[in-house]
């Protein structure tokens, strides 16, 4: 499994990841309960990007110092793909996380703490995940034509499923809880559970937490292969994907009111995995260079976002 991920470098990583956890926690808690503003949102999504924008210049610049300029470009531009097509695939989930407040009323001041508790379980979770993935790529390289049979798959579904909202009733894990757990109608304060009568009664708030972790699960195992087929160094993997994770809480509250403006969107994602797919198959008889896929992923969110402001959607 070749990385360029020396132990320096993943000291480094995982310091600034802490410390921006850390920065976001200790700010957020400073602030109280609270319903986030746009203007607040917005600073802290170019907060987010800023802070990844850094990161992969000064990834750029060690490893062009180490190993020379053409490394340090390719490694650059691996990073900053990768970015972008997990930053854009985060877009889905923020339109499934609003679902999910919408159907359950969440207040506004427990969507952050809700949001938190997603991303630091994304962030473990994909990091085991693609770990796992590295092991299994070094030794069988077949794998890769698995996952771009899988992304071009999951692509087309998505396609088709563009613009019907998911019937949350007919979701087993919510039918099961149910089922199996006692679950009270209203919130109580800031618990996930109460103790009334012996008897542990559970919050709609517990229940969204457990979805929002099934829903990371699910998009983690449509994301993570999208990115292998840009590099298969784990270090790239991991960073490119922790860094678009970051900013998700922001820019959740960022697009949570202008989720009807970009009705097109899923159209334009199912189109990036479709062409990330076919990549994948292509790998091993056509070559596409890294700036391609980063310019044709960037044309095809452009164009989504552009027809979605000038084409009304459909009642």
């Amino acid at each position: 499994m070749e990385t360029i991920g020396s132990p320096g470098l993943w000291v480094a990583f995982a310091a600034v990841v802490i410390a921006a956890l850390l920065v976001d926690l200790v700010l957020m808690r400073h602030g109280g309960p609270h319903k986030v503003t746009m203007r607040e949102a917005t600073w802290w999504s170019l907060g987010w990007v800023a802070l990844a924008l850094a990161f992969n210049a000064a990834l750029w610049w060690w490893v062009g110092r180490e190993s020379g300029p053409v490394a340090g470009q390719r490694v650059g531009l691996e990073f900053l793909t990768g970015y972008v097509v997990e930053k854009s695939l985060a877009v889905d989930n923020i339109f499934v996380f609003l679902l999910l407040f919408q159907y359950f009323a969440v207040p506004e001041e427990q969507r952050q703490r809700v949001l938190v508790i997603g991303v630091l379980g994304a962030i473990a979770l994909r990091a085991i995940m693609i770990f796992a993935g590295a092991l299994l790529l070094a030794r069988f390289h077949w794998i890769l034509y698995v996952f771009g049979a899988f992304l071009v798959f999951t692509g087309i579904k998505m396609f088709l499923a563009a613009g019907k909202p998911p019937d949350l009733e007919a979701n087993p894990a919510l039918k099961w809880m149910r089922r199996h757990l006692a679950l009270s109608d209203g919130y109580h304060g800031h618990a996930m559970w109460f103790m009334r009568e012996g008897r542990r009664w559970f919050t709609p708030l517990f229940v969204v937490v457990v979805l929002i972790g099934i829903t990371d699960v699910i998009f983690a195992v449509d994301s993570i292969p999208a990115i292998f087929a840009i590099t298969s160094d784990p270090f790239i993997v991991l960073t490119s994907n922790v860094f678009a994770v970051l900013g998700l809480r922001a820019m959740f509250f960022l697009l949570q009111g202008m989720a009807e403006r970009f009705h097109l969107l899923p159209y334009g994602l199912a189109t990036v995995l479709v062409f990330i797919g076919s990549k994948m198959l292509l790998l091993d008889f056509v070559k596409i260079p890294i700036v391609w896929s980063l310019v044709v992923v960037a044309l095809i969110l452009a164009a989504t976002i552009v027809l979605s402001l000038r084409i009304k959607p459909r009642e």
